[in-house]
């Protein structure tokens, strides 16, 4: 016989919430997965593998992130934030785009060589070797659009009298943009960053003056 008690704690028991309180850090396990698809790249980088790194099953991987391409989405967004900034903060605080081109340059020696994280930069190769043609669009689209903001600053330049009326903006613009994706290969493959500090200095040489 089903005595009253037990009726009350099975209806106890149906009115708890079902489910477990989600469990782990969501930031900690965010910026594994920065660090996992900054080192592997997209492709490289599966869902076992993150959910191996983040400290999660997959359930909740999915639970609170989504897919993959969604997370990716996510880290590739708080990458710019966390590690990628420093060269809108240089554009915005320097005074010409000259101060602001060097200043970024340098900062990318710094930032690229970091001790204890992926060298070089996850928007330029995490879609190596990628087959997943969005995320090789997305990625694309994030490095034209820094090209583009850069000759955006130097057209305004000139237009300041910074720099000669006659400066080839978009040539200028690419070329700054090679810098940076150039640096970003070599410290993968392992420069300095006093060995990429020269190669600012030396891109810098070419920049016309007032």
């Amino acid at each position: 016989m089903v005595s009253s008690r037990d009726i009350k704690d099975a209806a106890g028991q149906a009115s708890k919430p079902r489910g477990r309180p989600r469990s782990f850090d969501r930031e900690t396990a965010l910026e594994k997965a920065i660090l996992a698809f900054w080192e592997h790249g997209y492709e490289a980088t599966s869902v076992s593998d993150l959910t191996q790194v983040m400290g999660i099953g997959a359930p909740s991987l999915y639970a609170a992130f989504g897919d993959k391409r969604s997370l990716f989405d996510e880290v590739v967004r708080e990458y710019g934030e966390r590690y990628g900034s420093f060269g809108d903060r240089a554009f915005a605080e320097e005074a010409t785009v000259r101060a602001a081109v060097e200043r970024m340059l340098r900062e990318a020696a710094a930032e690229y060589t970091e001790p204890g994280r992926p060298h070089g930069c996850l928007i330029v190769h995490a879609a190596t070797n990628c087959t997943t043609p969005e995320v090789e669009e997305s990625l694309r689209g994030r490095r034209n659009a820094n090209i583009a903001a850069i000759e955006s600053r130097i057209r305004s330049g000139v237009a300041a009298g910074e720099l000669p009326a006659d400066v080839d903006a978009a040539a200028l613009a690419r070329h700054t943009g090679a810098m940076i994706q150039g640096m970003s290969q070599q410290a993968r493959d392992g420069a300095t960053k006093e060995e990429l500090e020269v190669l600012a200095e030396l891109a810098m040489r070419i920049w016309p003056r007032s």
